[in-house]
């Protein structure tokens, strides 16, 4: 049990741990407290918006629906990693939950399955909205995973909780699905290794800079791609830099040398392979494979291969879906064009 965070200590503390903060205008007193209690609170609820579009996804976060009036959270979390705070007490993000998962929350032990929906959360947890269509497609960039690891731990480093005290809507009530695209035992695990250190201070990139590069201290669980999303340039730079070659395996701890933005010009992505379209082999593969893996639509757990096989045409549906690119004019087109094989590497690689 604990004494909700002022608004002053919560905005100083994310910006302590390195999350980029925008302060939406009177946040600080919007709330649903005329409607029952806000505290003592006990844990962090982490939602999928359903929505796409920052603007229009903090307006609803703020306003709420017909039937169910805002604040909808306490924190949205866009795709690019910013974190809008929208309410300061009690917010409608909660609803009814299982009485048996907040007893486990409040001894941090394991969640029993959810069955129940007789306690109100909304007392007792804080919410983070974050920027997702929830369809198991839309990606989830790198900048916004680590976004919602270091909000969700500075709240568990204010209230002395561990990682066992930040769940899943899924895990709360009866029915809902969010988020989906990770799992909840992947993000406490992240949570539970950055409590083992100090906040990192400064922007989220976790580095120094050192004259026309900067350094980067490797987490746990980062990878090169991730890192060369999270900063904004090519991984593939990062590794040439540090003379790291395939498997191009880090480790936490390592420092990484990172090499300055180049200035001037324009990325020019590589020239459109021959041959490359679903359920064929080809060598290109491996290359769409990556650049769909460093713009977060293909899993990184999948192994790079030459065979244009199901999950790249999975990731390539979602790709052509969200960008309007259907090569065949078909709703689900996994097939890539050039146009396609352009956008994708500029946004992968264009810094």
């Amino acid at each position: 049990m604990a004494t909700p965070i002022s608004p002053d200590r919560l905005v100083a503390a994310l910006r302590t741990e390195g999350v980029k903060v925008v302060e939406r205008p009177g946040w600080r007193g919007h709330n649903r407290n005329h409607k029952g209690p806000w505290g003592p609170v006990n844990g962090v609820i982490i939602h999928h918006t359903v929505t796409s579009g920052t603007t229009s996804t903090v307006s609803i976060c703020e306003n709420g629906y017909s039937g169910l009036p805002g604040p909808l959270c306490h924190g949205m979390i866009a795709k690019d990693g910013t974190v809008y705070l929208i309410g300061n007490g009690r917010a409608n993000h909660a609803g009814r939950g299982d009485g048996d998962v907040l007893r486990a929350v409040v001894a941090e032990r394991s969640l029993p399955s959810v069955n129940d929906a007789d306690t109100d959360g909304n007392t007792h947890f804080y919410g983070f909205e974050c920027e997702n269509l929830g369809d198991g497609v839309d990606p989830w960039p790198q900048a916004q995973l680590d976004a919602i690891e270091r909000a969700a731990t500075v709240l568990c480093r204010f209230h002395g909780w561990s990682s066992a005290s930040v769940i899943g809507h899924r895990e709360w009530q009866p029915g809902k699905i969010d988020p989906k695209g990770f799992t909840m035992s992947w993000l406490r695990e992240r949570i539970a290794a950055r409590l083992k250190s100090k906040p990192s201070s400064g922007s989220s990139d976790g580095g120094s800079k050192s004259g026309g590069n900067s350094t980067y201290v490797v987490k746990s669980g980062d990878t090169l791609s991730g890192i060369g999303k999270k900063l904004g340039i090519n991984w593939e730079r990062i590794a040439q830099a540090n003379k790291i070659t395939a498997p191009y395996v880090i480790k936490p701890g390592q420092k990484l040398v990172i090499p300055a933005k180049a200035s001037g010009g324009s990325y020019a992505p590589p020239p459109f392979p021959d041959g490359l379209a679903p359920g064929r082999s080809s060598p290109s593969a491996k290359g769409l494979q990556r650049a769909l893996k460093d713009t977060g639509w293909l899993d990184p757990s999948v192994p790079l291969s030459d065979n244009y096989g199901p999950n790249t045409q999975k990731a390539m549906t979602g790709f052509n879906r969200k960008h309007n690119l259907f090569t065949t004019g078909r709703p689900n087109d996994p097939a890539i064009g050039r146009r396609g094989w352009d956008l994708l590497h500029r946004l992968a690689y264009g810094n």
